[in-house]
């Protein structure tokens, strides 16, 4: 079976749409384990309703954070990370061991780095004046939002919205991308046609 660790620092809402994936046959897949830097994070509450095991950082500094979760994730056997809102820079360790994943709220490279996630992210681009947003799904390195572009899928920005507005149909897309990008990276790892 095809394991992904999801590290998520809040709602949870793009974990609970790859569990809904797996639950619904949608994506041959498991998730061993649920990762959060913050233990007032929903994504932990909607993992233990699925059964999944969680686990909550412990550490405060990114190099001793970078060490806990390789030595945490030695215990797994882990085919991929997906960050899901996750909001810490992924550490040298980490990067060196597995091949992880981000998704973002925005068409990459625009609105990203460190403080561009969610409603920041709308807000900028409803600010601006975009005709389009969107998602972009990338590989993470060293640097936040500036690993290589996996896939991306822009969203129209309509003249009334709200970032409100916006975002709901950025997470919508998000979540369709996201099980889209996951079923290719199984079915490359077990060379189905």
């Amino acid at each position: 079976m095809y394991n992904i660790v999801v590290f998520a620092s809040g709602n949870g809402s793009t974990l609970q749409s790859i569990i809904d994936a797996i639950s619904e046959n949608k994506l041959e897949a498991n998730i061993p384990l649920v990762v959060s830097n913050n233990p007032k994070a929903f994504a932990l509450e909607r993992a233990k309703k699925a059964n999944i095991p969680t686990y909550l950082i412990k550490e405060k500094d990114n190099e001793k954070m970078d060490a806990e979760l390789v030595q945490v994730l030695d215990k797994y056997n882990i085919d991929l990370i997906v960050l899901a809102g996750y909001l810490k820079l992924i550490g040298k360790g980490l990067l060196s061991k597995y091949t992880i994943i981000n998704t973002h709220p925005a068409l990459l490279p625009k609105y990203g780095g460190k403080g561009m996630y969610g409603m920041n992210v709308h807000r900028a681009v409803i600010a601006n004046h975009d005709d389009y947003s969107g998602v972009t799904l990338h590989y993470v390195n060293s640097e936040y939002d500036r690993g290589p572009t996996i896939m991306q899928t822009s969203v129209k920005v309509l003249p009334t919205d709200t970032p409100e507005d916006l975002a709901t149909r950025v997470q919508t897309a998000e979540k369709i991308q996201l099980v889209e990008v996951l079923k290719s990276f199984v079915q490359n790892a077990y060379n189905i046609k």
